[in-house]
């Protein structure tokens, strides 16, 4: 697949033109081909980048300004509609193309699914990563009525590939009863309800460790993302994320990558959720791109 090539739909705000002297690249993935309830994270990617427009390029919170940072919008990734394992492994080939080439990905979902293949091709890079999760599902199921392949299963299926003991969620909410017990008996990290002040406790002990930092929109609270597939009541504010962002910035780990997924605009007609997702966007690409 092409990277260096020019997108030719809208990009994100001051997105560079030339792929080679980009430091970072937003690739979209356009997938939502397992959801449980309600469809249409495949059109994110494309909303995040058109609102986008209406940022404006200083962060306050970082003092830092979009053109310190290098990054290549490279657009969507062509998925084949309702093929999720040929989806997943496009999606694979792709990071790892990225990663090869010395990039830092920054993906938009799509579904949840979508970051397996990414955990995988990080995996084949940094061997000794960790996760940090931030969602309102603990996406802990090994399968969805009888369906490995479902956006409810990403987070076990990484367990499986690094070890529990290397995998933090931060905002859990909502689950099975069983995906909270093997939180509890597995060794891994489950920080209900909050993100701020228990991922403030963690990152010391993260501190020198590569990591991967996936965040489903779903985390926030409905009044502040109501464009999203399965919204769950008792979220954060779009405040705390901010604030999870920024001390993830001003750590000492080393993050490799990220993604924001889950976003559905057509849900939203104020698009307060697909602005949010921007602006989260924006903070990532200022803060966690070194």
């Amino acid at each position: 697949m092409r990277f260096d090539e020019a997108y030719s739909g809208n990009v994100f705000i001051k997105s560079h033109p030339s792929y080679e002297e980009s430091k970072a690249v937003i690739y979209g993935m356009p997938m939502d081909w397992t959801v449980s309830f309600r469809p249409g994270s495949r059109f994110g990617p494309a909303r995040i980048r058109e609102v986008s427009l209406g940022l404006e390029e200083y962060s306050p919170y970082l003092d830092k300004h979009l053109e310190e940072v290098k990054y290549f919008d490279a657009g969507d990734i062509p998925l084949p509609f309702g093929n999720p394992q040929r989806s997943l492994d496009l999606i694979e080939e792709y990071v790892g193309q990225l990663l090869d080439a010395g990039k830092f990905p920054v993906g938009l979902g799509g579904e949840h699914l979508c970051t397996w293949p990414v955990f995988k091709a990080i995996h084949k890079k940094y061997p000794d990563f960790a996760v940090i999760h931030i969602d309102a599902h603990a996406d802990l199921r090994e399968e969805y009525e009888g369906e490995p392949l479902s956006h409810s299963t990403p987070i076990r299926k990484v367990c499986g590939l690094i070890g529990p003991e290397n995998v933090y969620s931060f905002g859990i909410r909502s689950g099975m009863r069983e995906e909270f017990q093997y939180a509890k008996e597995s060794g891994m990290y489950m920080a209900k309800f909050d993100v701020a002040a228990p991922l403030k406790e963690v990152l010391p002990k993260l501190a020198g460790r590569n990591v991967y930092v996936t965040i489903d929109i779903d985390v926030l609270d409905p009044a502040h993302a109501p464009g999203t597939g399965t919204a769950e009541a008792g979220g954060i504010s779009s405040k705390e994320l901010l604030e999870a962002i920024t001390m993830i910035a001003n750590s000492d780990i080393n993050v490799v990558g990220a993604d924001i997924v889950e976003v559905a605009p057509a849900y939203d007609p104020s698009e307060q959720t697909q602005i949010a997702a921007s602006k989260f966007l924006r903070e990532i690409l200022l803060g966690w791109v070194k």
